[in-house]
This record gives C-alpha cells, sequence and structure tokens, in this order.
C-alpha cells in the first residue's frame, strides 16, 4: 500500500483536469476494463456516497458481487475502490498497480501533462472490478460529469442527486450551468433517475435527456418519499417508485437528505434489474446494514461526538435541518475546519444557530483555510467569547470537550445519544477524516 500510494502522491493529489484525453488513451491500452460490467454512474452536489452505498447493499443483497468507486476518503485510499462492499486489500491494490504501471508511462509519454492522482485512482478501480471481475460497478463522480475521469462509463444508468453550488471555480457560478456539466453523464438509451432539482437543474437535466434520447425518471414526477418518522438510530421511511411502494423501510442515517438517496437508490436498482418491483423484504434487509461513515456518524457517546462532512451551503442547510430534527442536544459545540475554496460563510449560516459554541481550527490539507480568515468569517455568527481558536485539530476537539464540560458544570451527558451534550465536528470530509483517525487512536 505504501509503495502504491508513494507512486500516486506524485501525481497532482490536489488537481483535476478538465480534460478526458489521457483516462481515455489508458483505457484503450489497458483493453477497456470499464466495458468489462455495466455500471451505474452517480453525480450531483451532496450524497453521492451515501447513495452509492445504499446501490452497493441493495444489489448485493440481490445476490450481485459489486464494486464501488467514491471518493475522497476519509481515512486510507483504499476505502475508495470497494468490491463486495469492503475495501481492496492492500495485496490486491498493489498487483493490480503493478499491472497497470508500465501503461501508465506509455502514455505519460504521449501528453503534455501526465495522469493526475484521480484519473490513476479511477484507472485501478476500473482494472480492480475487471480483474475480480464484478457483476456491476457503482461509480461515483470525482467533480462535475461530462469532463471527470469517470466518464469513460458511457453507463446505462446515471443518477443526479440534487444539485446545488459547489467548485464554482471548475463548474461554473450558476445551478443550471453546474447542472448542465453534471448532465454530462448522461449518454444515448441510458434511465436517468434524477432527485428533486431546482428548476434550472432539472431544465439542464432534461434537455441533455431529449438532446441524447435518454429515458427520465425524477423526483416529483414517479418517484416520491411518501412517508419519513424519526426512529431510533434513523428513520422508517415509505417510498413509491414506478414499479412499487416500499412501506416502513429503516434507513440507519439521520437526515429527510439520507430518505431522499435512499429513494433514488431503490430507483435506481429497480431500473439495473429490468425496471420490476424489489422484494420488499429484501430491501430491508439491505438497508438494515448500510452505513455512510463521516454522514453525522456518531462516534463517541458521554459526550456524543458527531463527525458529519458537510462542506457546502447545501450540506450545511441539511446538516442543521437533521440537527434539529434528530438531537434534542441542551448544549452543543461546534469544532470547523474548512478547505480554502469554500463558502464558509453558507456552510455556517444554517449550523450556527444550533451551537452554543463554535472552536475554529484547521485539518492537514495543504489547501485549509487559515484558522484566522475563518474565525473571522465564524464573527459574523458568534460573539467573540464564544468564538475558541485552536490551530491544531486534535486539541480543538480535546478544548471543544472541556467547553462543553465547563458549560454544564462537569455534569456527564445522561440523556444518551440523542440527548445532552454534544460535540459536532465538520466543515470539510478531510477535517472528518482526520477526526476519525484521532479518536479511534485514542479509543
Amino acid at each position: 500500500m505504501a509503495r502504491v500510494l508513494a507512486a500516486l502522491a506524485q501525481r497532482h493529489p490536489h488537481i483535476m483536469l478538465p480534460d478526458r484525453s489521457r483516462i481515455t488513451d489508458l483505457m484503450d491500452v489497458l483493453g477497456s476494463p470499464q466495458r468489462a460490467y455495466p455500471s451505474i454512474h452517480l453525480t450531483g452536489t451532496n450524497g453521492k456516497t451515501s447513495t452509492a452505498r445504499m446501490i452497493d447493499a441493495l444489489l448485493r443483497a440481490h445476490g450481485l458481487t459489486t464494486g464501488r468507486y467514491t471518493s475522497p476518503h476519509l481515512q486510507s485510499f483504499n476505502e475508495r475502490i470497494a468490491l463486495d462492499g469492503q475495501p481492496i486489500d492492500a495485496e490486491r491494490l498493489a498487483h493490480v498497480w503493478d499491472e497497470i504501471a508500465p501503461l501508465v508511462e506509455l502514455v505519460d509519454a504521449r501528453h503534455p501533462e501526465p495522469l493526475t492522482f484521480f484519473e490513476l485512482g479511477t484507472a485501478l478501480a476500473f482494472a480492480a472490478f475487471a480483474d475480480a471481475p464484478v457483476d456491476v460497478g457503482i461509480i461515483e463522480v470525482g467533480l462535475g460529469g461530462a469532463w471527470d475521469a469517470t466518464n469513460v462509463l458511457e453507463a446505462g444508468i446515471a443518477v443526479i442527486t440534487t444539485v446545488d453550488l459547489d467548485h464554482t471555480d471548475m463548474l461554473g457560478n450558476d445551478v443550471g450551468t453546474i447542472a448542465t456539466e453534471k448532465a454530462g453523464i448522461i449518454y444515448p438509451g441510458a434511465t436517468v433517475i434524477s432527485a428533486r432539482q431546482p428548476e434550472e437543474a432539472a431544465d439542464a437535466i432534461v434537455w441533455r435527456v431529449r438532446e441524447v434520447g435518454a429515458n427520465l425518471v425524477a423526483e416529483g414526477v414517479n418517484l416520491f418519499v411518501r412517508d419519513r418518522a424519526v426512529a431510533y438510530g434513523g428513520q422508517l421511511i415509505t417510498v413509491q417508485t414506478p414499479a412499487a411502494t416500499y412501506e416502513d423501510v429503516l434507513v440507519p442515517l439521520h437526515g429527510a437528505h439520507q430518505a431522499h438517496n435512499a429513494l433514488l437508490a431503490i430507483a435506481a436498482v429497480e431500473s439495473f434489474l429490468g425496471g420490476r418491483a424489489l422484494d420488499g423484504d429484501v430491501v430491508r434487509e439491505a438497508f438494515a446494514e448500510v452505513e455512510s461513515p463521516g454522514r453525522l456518524e456518531v462516534v463517541r457517546t458521554s459526550p456524543t461526538i458527531l463527525l458529519d462532512g458537510a462542506h457546502n451551503p447545501a450540506g450545511g442547510r441539511a446538516l442543521g435541518e437533521t440537527l434539529d430534527e434528530s438531537f434534542a442536544f441542551r448544549r452543543l459545540v461546534g469544532v470547523i475546519a474548512v478547505l480554502g475554496d469554500k463558502d464558509a460563510f453558507g456552510l455556517l449560516a444554517p449550523v450556527a444557530p444550533l451551537l452554543d459554541h463554535l472552536v475554529v481550527t484547521q485539518n492537514d490539507s495543504p489547501r485549509a483555510m487559515e484558522v484566522d480568515e475563518l474565525a473571522e468569517i465564524a464573527s459574523e455568527f458568534f460573539d467573540e467569547d464564544a468564538i475558541t481558536v485552536e490551530p491544531r485539530l486534535a486539541n480543538a476537539i480535546d478544548r471543544a470537550v472541556e467547553i462543553l464540560d465547563a458549560g454544564l458544570g462537569g455534569v456527564d451527558n445522561p440523556e444518551g445519544v440523542l440527548g445532552g451534550s454534544g460535540v459536532l465536528i465538520f466543515g470539510s470530509l478531510v477535517t472528518v477524516g482526520e477526526a476519525r483517525k484521532l479518536l479511534k487512536r485514542d479509543r
């Protein structure tokens, strides 16, 4: 694993080049491994990874061997490439790397820019899935859609979660432009499973569907979340698709957004299996096992410590709504670290009213926003005495617990996971990944 990661680390880990020429060339010389199995391709602004995990669980519950590719990872690179629901093991990853490395050098020599970190991660996933072999690939885009490295798939099923503003420097400054880029994963004859979209995004998706002759299954038209209720450890949902209504499905994840992700996942698997209704008991069995690390994940109790990868305004709104709905904290301290290109103001706006205190910190990414800049933004929402600056994340977590205890007079959390006192760590998946490492090591 160390050998593979060392090779990848030299490949622009934080750069996405808007050009598919290198990955297309590499796929050609590798013999098009991405064509060895059918795939479900996912794009959108938020919710892609959770939806991919749900699709994965549903397909495996139906007896299929799956390959799932998502990004970014939280703690280890091999989380990105999952075979039958489990991260690829180091030996297998190294074997695939050794197979493709000579051809990577060949392709590099043909282009002015070498293959990037993400392009090589994508190639590793496609090759590993072909070698396994898998029955189906579940592939999440890295950024956007049309020029993303994963868009060599030309998948028969495209899933589009809600489109909102994010990565505006690369994708465009308005929702319609961003949706046009994301709709680039739609190909002739494909079935498109779309979440409910803002009007400009819906128009862009419909235009692409008509342009290429695809089929659209859209939330609000023939997909519906009919009912949902907070339940212990998650929520009970009833959803309707063109094929069936699935009642009282326990989704062990919090928030209305996860109910809508579940709806998309069921519709995508229905489409993959020929459009027929799924067995309700199999659906319930599959969802009972679903996990989405770093998405309102409870990693500690007494006090409760929550991790959430919300990193843009849409994620902040979902986080704020879910905290208000599913948790009953008497006191909640936030720990925030974001990347420099993110809208920290828009992220904080819906979450700040739920926090009693905010600890501003910085993650280890070279793209991290400086703490002084982030503290200045936070001052728009908090009084000076409600903001603490701790440049190191480990110290920030410790400080948040101290502030929590001091505010409660040292009283522990007597109300368990869903009440009492808590610490919320959010702002970036990088932040959440580092926090998980620290808290696991601590434990």
